[in-house]
């Protein structure tokens, strides 16, 4: 299956620029392996049971951007990652003529050297501060139009509700649906609540240029699990609750952490999984998620959770219906497509 078969024509006017406004306004594009069905956000206790389990990211979103000089040039740095020995991971763009050791001026305090470059554009930078996020603004998605910068609401706005650890660079975008007051309703119709954290890294808006899913690389992204966590998690489904992942970076996490069997276990590493179909889920029942990018990782793993042609109908019908897409858009609540779970041997 090529890469090819998860593009799609999306029209510009359905990229959201800003969430909806209240939040309890983004629709919801229930999909089944039968049936598609649209709801609103504030539907979502009612389309869960008691006992099921609503998984969410905690990861808090970090200022990421700088813009970096080395002489005339200037060179667009996202960060990435911290690494064990304190320098960092980094993204940078129009960065071809930087050297090993070059030096970059950042703002009138802060510089970084350059230690290391890979083929994709990514860097290795030892700054001269420990905290470079200081001088550093928000990193929004680059299909979200701000051309002075993000605004101010975006502080707020990208940010999620359950958002108490720092360290991603991007929002895990299906929690930004969540208000106290659906919190609360989803509380007292007996769904309970866990927390995870993945520090979502830029990589999350790269596109997949290959067309070969064996020549796929995703960049590491740091994860745990707490043992509270994964004990919640295994009692639940124990008890015969549904697991529901809030956002594909919870659902990579709860597959990287879970055994062949589906027990989740504690888990503080990095992950590099790559999830596409023939993947045999093995933790999460349900998904909810926004509306992705063609061709990228995002949409080949809710084709691989939920079943190809599915999605593709799904998204056709979103677009027809104006859906609101990616980030800042509206979400889809997706059942696991049944050829999708592990064996239970």
């Amino acid at each position: 299956m090529p890469l090819s078969d998860f593009s799609f024509h999306l029209p510009p006017e359905r990229i959201a620029q800003h969430p909806a406004n209240p939040r309890s306004a983004a629709r919801l594009l229930l999909v089944t392996p039968d049936r598609l069905a649209d709801h609103m956000i504030g539907d979502l206790p009612r389309l869960l049971r008691p006992g099921d389990l609503l998984i969410a990211n905690d990861t808090r979103v970090i200022p990421a951007a700088l813009e970096a000089r080395r002489g005339a040039a200037r060179i667009g740095i996202t960060l990435d990652r911290p690494l064990p020995d304190g320098t960092w991971s980094t993204l940078a763009k129009n960065s071809r003529r930087l050297r090993l050791g070059d030096s970059l001026a950042l703002t009138e305090t802060l510089t970084a050297e350059v230690l290391a470059r890979a083929p994709d554009g990514s860097l290795t930078l030892r700054f001269s501060s420990s905290d470079p996020t200081a001088a550093a603004r928000l990193a929004l998605p680059p299909y979200i139009a701000r051309p002075s910068g993000p605004l101010p609401s975006d502080l707020q706005d990208y940010q999620t509700i359950f958002a108490t650890r720092p360290g991603a660079v991007a929002a895990p975008t299906a929690g930004l649906h969540f208000t106290p007051e659906l919190l609360a309703a989803l509380t007292a119709h007996g769904v309970l609540t866990a927390t995870v954290t993945l520090h979502v890294g830029p990589g999350t808006f790269l596109p997949l240029r290959t067309d070969r899913f064996e020549e796929v690389r995703l960049r590491a992204e740091r994860g745990r699990v707490s043992s509270p966590a994964a004990a919640a998690i295994n009692r639940a489904r124990s008890a015969g609750g549904r697991l529901l992942a809030v956002g594909t970076t919870t659902l990579r996490l709860l597959e990287s952490a879970a055994d062949p069997s589906g027990r989740v276990h504690p888990f503080d590493a990095e992950t590099t999984l790559f999830i596409r179909p023939g993947h045999r889920f093995r933790t999460a029942d349900l998904l909810l998620t926004n509306f992705h990018l063609p061709r990228s990782s995002l949409f080949v793993l809710v084709s691989a959770f939920a079943g190809t042609a599915r999605m593709q109908a799904a998204y056709r019908h979103a677009i027809v219906a104006a859906y609101r897409f990616y980030s800042y858009g509206d979400a889809c609540l997706l059942e696991r497509h049944p050829e999708a779970a592990a064996s239970a041997g």
